[in-house]
């Protein structure tokens, strides 16, 4: 009789052996043969990101060897042992997953493709506890304390690999400044979207009920657009001053005012939205590439210093009798390439009371202050930092021009609250190009930290030209279309609360 039940006991473990063999070659088979998006999906992983690469390659090979083992009867004994270690491994990942990480990714792959996580987590469990019993079946020479003794510390040597990836991947993304993406899926939602019929539109300002825009082939036009795009308005906006030699007018809208200013002219106009008339504000006191409008009596502008040809920043301030303007050619690093290494977006954080300059063309921003006192130097989770420029020399007129060679790490920016959005181009490890979508990087101003990134969708092949945050509001055109989304107060409750 105790034979027959040894015997019995053996041959239930045998054929649980077999399900386990068929669970594992078919998950490794699915991962090796679809490698890349496995690998990509790891590198997506919140828990992960960081060992993507060699975890890609460990999980397949030693579901392999776990499978050969459970085959193997001289082996069965440490293969049950390793595939009971493993799924708990496996389960470990999905509670963190599911109760401490800041975004729960996709769940896909392999045998477990059509499942939810919390389907993922119960199927995990059950062949937790199928693993548990082939064991306890396999020995049943070992008295039972030893065997429970045995599972829990396997359990916990299984939480504590997990649990350290997960804190040291975590680590190196938002401190180390790794180039990892750390994606939320569905933080934004899309309100509408409205055709402009040419691309030649900018944004100019925004308020709870209005979009502003600009237009860069008719410099003074003004079109005004309610946020449910059923409420569109056409005009002209007037300056006093029309005989001088204007060549790239900008009109920035901050309710009640609106500004109009050409820095190739050292003049900037102000009126109120009103009646969108405009008088002179400024005049004859900087040229300038572009302009931000602080408050009602403070503007920062960038500009090109007449001694080094490299990038500095200044503020314009009417005070009551007076314009009083002030450079500083401190905060902006000066590369070994003068001007074209310094070039970047000039920000107003109104929130924040902070100035911020994001470069074109390699891993960082400057903050300061409204004085234009230095705050810090921000960097971006892209690894270039020293820019990779295509300079041209003309020998005939013996000017320097940028070629189109260089490589842009940051295209545009945006701010408001405690949040930068960086549009990146630039492919960070285990990413592929989505035709239908841009990349914005958020980073978090008040501890200088990479926060996370989200998909901007919109139509196919056609690249975002600029972009502005409101509240919970994302204005973006792309090409010939004006895009409004609405950002989920879960992900982005801090940035405008």
């Amino acid at each position: 009789m105790f034979n027959y039940h040894v015997h019995n006991h053996s041959r239930i473990a045998e054929y649980l052996c077999y399900a386990f063999v068929l669970l594992f070659v078919y998950a490794a088979v699915s991962k090796l043969l679809d490698f890349n998006s496995f690998q990509n999906q790891l590198g997506q992983s919140p828990l992960l990101s960081a060992y993507a690469v060699w975890v890609a390659w460990a999980i397949p090979l030693s579901e392999i060897l776990i499978a050969v083992a459970l085959v193997v009867p001289q082996w069965r004994w440490f293969g049950l042992h390793a595939f009971f270690t493993m799924m708990f491994m496996f389960t470990v990942y999905i509670v963190i997953i599911l109760n401490f990480s800041d975004f729960i990714p996709c769940s896909c792959g392999g045998v477990l493709e059509k499942l939810g996580w919390t389907e993922h987590l119960i199927f995990n469990i059950i062949f937790i506890l199928l693993s548990g019993i082939a064991i306890f079946l396999v020995s049943n020479l070992e008295p039972t304390k030893k065997i429970l003794l045995k599972l829990f510390l396997l359990a916990i040597m299984a939480i504590a690999v997990v649990t350290t990836l997960f804190l040291s991947s975590e680590k190196q993304i938002k401190r180390n400044n790794a180039f990892i993406r750390k994606y939320i899926p569905h933080p934004i939602t899309e309100i509408g979207r409205y055709n402009l019929k040419y691309n030649s539109y900018y944004i100019a300002g925004i308020d709870n009920k209005t979009i502003y825009l600009g237009n860069y082939t008719a410099p003074l036009s003004m079109t005004t657009l309610n946020t449910s795009f059923n409420q569109i308005n056409e005009f002209q906006v007037a300056i006093d001053s029309m005989h001088l030699p204007y060549r790239r007018v900008t009109i920035k809208v901050i309710p009640p005012y609106f500004y109009v200013a050409d820095g190739t002219v050292p003049i900037i106009f102000k009126g109120e939205t009103q009646n969108w008339k405009g008088k002179v504000n400024a005049y004859k006191k900087a040229y300038f590439n572009q302009f931000i409008v602080a408050d009602s009596t403070r503007i920062g502008i960038s500009s090109i210093s007449s001694k080094t040809q490299a990038n500095i920043l200044g503020i314009i301030e009417k005070k009551k009798d007076f314009i009083d303007f002030n450079l500083n050619t401190e905060i902006l690093n000066k590369q070994t390439d003068g001007k074209f290494g310094s070039d970047g977006l000039l920000l107003w954080n109104k929130h924040l009371q902070r100035f911020i300059y994001t470069y074109f063309y390699k891993n960082s921003y400057e903050v300061a202050d409204k004085n234009l006192t230095h705050q810090f130097t921000g960097k971006t989770i892209d690894t270039i930092s020293k820019p990779i420029l295509d300079i041209a020399h003309y020998t005939a007129t013996n000017q320097y021009k940028l070629g189109g060679n260089a490589v842009f790490v940051n295209r545009q920016t945006a701010t408001y609250a405690n949040y930068l959005y960086i549009y990146s181009t630039r492919l960070g490890k285990y990413e592929n190009s989505i035709k239908t979508a841009s990349i914005i990087d958020v980073y978090n101003l008040t501890d200088n930290t990479y926060a996370f990134s989200f998909y901007l969708f919109h139509q196919k092949d056609k690249k975002l030209s600029a972009f502005t945050i409101y509240k919970d509001l994302l204005v973006a055109i792309v090409d010939d279309t004006l895009w409004l989304y609405q950002l989920k107060p879960k992900y982005f409750n801090s940035g405008f609360k």
